[in-house]
């Protein structure tokens, strides 16, 4: 038997309520995605179109009812069309949240006893130094380590190359001469998996202004993906890493170590508090002196 209560001359049960609740959450997460990006305006679109033709029906205009019908007809199938990307965030949102390899992990930490900190830490050094050296140069980079995941739909978009990291390999990747360097480069357990990768570009408003295309793709890429992505201005040529969504710039080298290996070692039941720590990190990345920059 159903627990319920009233409500005046309503009749509520649990059901109900726990029903409510989903959907609130739903909806919120529909709006951030949707915040601050053209879907807003096209969804309020959708919705007077949808008013004009209720009152077009009350008000029994048969011909422009039945013109607005054929469009109120498709409205699924358009607003699949039309809300496309954020239809896309939504289930990629989903699926970090499900993902099968951190399962899989689990069972091979408690069943084969091997630990995370063995399985994905590896030397980091030659990403330092090659992103110090592309700094002092003024050469523009973009570099995504990936934890869990191989990124095969993002490597597949560029060139695969699966080599070992190096810092020779990631300067002669980022050459501002090599036909390599536009893109980014995916690194996974130690490795370069491909470069000169296309990556998701944020549609966010929370970015400065003067951060350019580079800055924004990576931070798209942390968006949809459970990554951390290093960028190298090319015009001020500061260090700068997004994760979960957020932007720490103008990086010293120990710092960008320290966010790389906190990224790499992290545990499955410690991402809750990594998030956590991103966000009081971001009140420290706001008090630093961040120089006007026209090109990322």
């Amino acid at each position: 038997m159903i627990l319920s209560f009233s409500i005046g001359f309503l009749e509520v049960s649990w059901v109900d309520v726990i029903d409510i609740l989903l959907v609130s959450v739903l909806l919120y997460q529909v709006y951030k995605l949707m915040r601050g990006s053209v879907a807003v305006t096209i969804f309020l679109g959708v919705l007077a179109l949808y008013l004009i033709y209720l009152i077009v029906r009350a008000a029994q205009m048969e011909l422009l009812g039945l013109i607005l019908g054929q469009f109120m007809g498709v409205g699924v199938l358009a607003a699949i069309i039309l809300f496309q990307p954020e239809i896309r965030k939504f289930l990629l949102l989903i699926g970090k949240t499900t993902d099968f390899n951190k399962s899989t992990s689990f069972f091979k930490n408690v069943f084969l006893g091997k630990g995370r900190e063995h399985d994905e830490l590896f030397n980091i050094t030659p990403v330092i130094e090659a992103a110090k050296t592309l700094g002092g140069t003024n050469t523009g980079a973009l570099i995504v380590f990936s934890r869990d995941s191989e990124l095969k739909f993002y490597a597949e978009s560029g060139d695969v190359i699966d080599a070992h990291l190096s810092k020779r390999l990631l300067l002669s990747i980022f050459n501002k001469y090599s036909p390599l360097h536009d893109g980014a480069a995916i690194i996974h357990k130690g490795k370069i998996k491909a470069a000169r990768c296309v990556l998701p570009v944020s549609e966010s408003d929370s970015l400065p202004a003067q951060f350019g295309l580079r800055h924004r793709a990576a931070m798209g890429m942390s968006e949809v993906t459970d990554t951390a992505i290093l960028v190298v201005s090319e015009e001020t040529g500061q260090l700068s890493l997004t994760r979960n969504g957020k932007l720490h710039s103008n990086l010293s080298p120990q710092e960008l170590r320290k966010h790389i290996q906190e990224y790499l070692t992290a545990r499955p039941e410690e991402k809750e508090e990594t998030k956590n720590e991103v966000a009081e990190s971001k009140s420290k990345t706001v008090n630093n002196p961040i120089r006007s920059e026209a090109k990322a």
